[in-house]
């Protein structure tokens, strides 16, 4: 069984697990080492650094982020809710964005967001507290927990890097489907979300980026039609 939260010896444990049982993570491993942890602290900076990160370049969330950390001397509740959306806007982050910080600032500050509640809730349960939350969508809820929670058997829908690694990973023709990727990915339970890790690996080091790959295989949404 996976732990509850992963740490360095949870994260080579699952590396190991997932290398016997596909040969395709072997290689990548083999190429490239253990993926990283790339945890971030729990908390209300890094879920609004998420916000910013969404449907942009890590590279221009991370900008924006650190703007906004400098100039208001921290990226927290009050910092946030006193600037207003004004004031974010004018900090480089979009209209809709500046709501969504608002609202989750609102959110933990009312209560309806509890971090320490989210640390100990089920996966299911801290998804749905975080989707509650206008602003905070499936990828950016599960990569919270993937990320600032390090729960193993986490897969981020619909993220770009992971759709993009996952097809060279396989060598098909086209990019799957959110929806696709997701039925791949159950291979990999109980630790899709060092599955991911690897494959965030993989794609960073350049090797899940080109058309190389030498595994040809047919995706399982094509094998049970």
């Amino acid at each position: 069984m996976a732990p509850q939260r992963l740490d360095q010896d949870g994260l080579l444990r699952g590396v190991n697990d997932l290398c016997k049982i596909d040969a395709a993570l072997a290689e990548v491993v083999t190429r490239h080492g253990a993926p990283p942890m790339w945890g971030r602290r729990p908390g209300f900076a890094t879920l609004i650094r998420m916000i910013l990160e969404q449907q942009v370049s890590l590279a221009s969330g991370r900008a924006v982020y650190r703007r906004i950390n400098a100039e208001l001397g921290g990226v927290n509740i009050s910092a946030v809710l006193e600037a207003g959306a004004s004031r974010l806007r004018g900090l480089g982050v979009t209209r809709q964005k500046a709501e969504y910080c608002l609202e989750v600032a609102a959110a933990v500050e009312s209560g309806r967001l509890n971090f320490r509640r989210l640390s100990r809730a089920a996966d299911d349960c801290a998804r749905d507290e975080l989707t509650a939350v206008k602003g905070i969508g499936p990828w950016t809820a599960d990569v919270y927990l993937l990320m600032a929670l390090r729960r193993p058997d986490i897969w981020p829908p619909g993220d770009i890097a992971l759709l993009t690694a996952l097809q060279h990973l396989r060598g098909w023709d086209e990019r799957p489907t959110s929806d696709h990727a997701i039925l791949e990915s159950q291979r990999w339970r109980p630790w899709r979300a060092v599955a991911a890790r690897i494959l965030w690996h993989g794609y960073l080091s350049g090797s899940l980026t080109n058309r190389s790959r030498t595994w040809q295989q047919k995706p399982n949404w094509v094998k049970s039609q």
